[in-house]
């Protein structure tokens, strides 16, 4: 198939919600992708952050082949296990107490706010169901998620919304204190606002938020859709900032490029959902939880502390460009972003980049950089080989 006959199937049979740039990709190794027609690309992307352990991994590739040939799905009727194994990897390094396994970022999500919600509903009754998220947030596409999502961009046409949720100012306690009231039960946020442009929260403010919730009895809701996972350098972001949450949401990065969610509980949640209140068909799927356990398995401690030094190695070096459309750098580990300054939008450096054989992101008014955390350091200089002699020519 040429580019143009896959362009031609898209048009015709795929709903058009997606603005794609115009590349194909056909496969790929490490951190290094082709399209149809052989062309290389450095791959700053990881499929927005989902290919944590980049493309062809031989013990990924092994894990999910065997597991395909020994048992595909059963459904969380039975027992299996991949599942348990991993729920009992994820808990031990992250210090929770049990998981709960889904498909989506979205769904693992949803599932934090029930939580938080039947916590509440339990031990108070009825009306204290509100739950605090941050401006320029974001926690999903569902209506639920959408409406918890602190950015009005992401509304428009999905009216009526739901109740129960309330906004606050990122970093800014007096904001939080201003939306509290007698009707909340949970705090929900991102350590590092990945959509609204690779913003971390401040250490002061997370540990102020987290005595409040514990005073008042609030659960505190991390997002790691796309923090988790080894991303910054630990395997999930609150880790580095003291912090046990008493939920913890993930998905992206957990499976190496197969649909997986999730959440982890702390132990004061540990009994809150039971039998038939809350169950996805998908969640746990055989092979996704194999490709789990492969993806911890490649990220160990010794991987984690190489994802910070390449983070720090790549912020280093386009800092060092002294480009005039390219800011300062920010985020942690291998979640980064790049100011976008001069008169070119970020959209329009990445659709340059993107052509000369460098996928990126944007985010906010950013670039938005997730590499593969096993990039090599050779690849990291191809990537920024490109990126420097793309923007300078501009």
């Amino acid at each position: 198939m040429t580019h143009e006959e896959l362009k031609q199937l898209d048009r015709q049979y795929v709903m058009q919600t997606y603005g794609r740039f115009d590349v194909d990709l056909d496969h790929g190794s490490g951190a290094t992708l082709y399209d149809l027609a052989g062309r290389e690309y450095i791959d700053f992307s990881s499929g927005i952050g989902v290919n944590s352990v980049g493309y062809a991994h031989p013990k990924w590739v092994k894990a999910v082949a065997d597991q395909a040939g020994k048992l595909a799905h059963i459904s969380n009727l039975f027992y299996s296990q991949p599942y348990a194994k991993l729920a009992e990897q994820l808990c031990r390094r992250a210090g929770m107490a049990d998981a709960f396994f889904a498909n989506s970022g979205a769904e693992a999500n949803e599932g934090i706010i029930k939580l938080a919600r039947k916590y509440s509903f339990d031990k108070y009754g009825k009306g204290r169901g509100t739950i605090i998220t941050l401006k320029n947030s974001f926690h999903g596409r569902t209506i639920t998620t959408l409406t918890a999502t602190g950015q009005d961009v992401f509304h428009n046409y999905f009216f009526p919304f739901i109740d129960g949720f309330r906004y606050a100012e990122a970093n800014n306690m007096e904001s939080v204190a201003e939306v509290a009231g007698h009707d909340v039960c949970a705090v929900m946020l991102e350590l590092v606002q990945g959509e609204g442009g690779v913003l971390p929260m401040d250490q002061e403010f997370v540990h102020e938020l987290a005595v409040l919730c514990a005073e008042r009895d609030w659960l505190l809701l991390v997002d790691e859709v796309q923090t988790g996972v080894g991303r910054t350098g630990t395997l999930f972001a609150f880790q580095q900032y003291g912090i046990l949450p008493d939920a913890v949401s993930f998905a992206k990065g957990i499976a190496g490029g197969l649909p997986m969610g999730g959440f982890l509980a702390g132990e004061k949640c540990r009994d809150v959902l039971g039998p038939g209140t809350h169950a996805t068909t998908f969640g746990g799927n055989p092979i996704c939880a194999a490709a789990a356990l492969a993806v911890l398995d490649i990220l160990d401690e010794d991987t984690l502390a190489q994802v910070k030094e390449k983070g720090n190695y790549l912020r280093a070096r386009i800092e060092k460009m002294g480009l005039d459309c390219l800011g300062a750098t920010r985020g942690l580990g291998m979640m980064i972003g790049v100011e976008v300054t001069g008169g070119q939008t970020n959209k329009e450096l990445a659709a340059k980049l993107i052509e000369n054989g460098l996928l990126v992101l944007t985010a906010g008014k950013a670039l938005r950089l997730l590499p593969p955390l096993v990039i090599t350091r050779e690849e990291m200089d191809k990537g920024l080989e490109i990126m420097e002699k793309t923007l300078k020519e501009l």
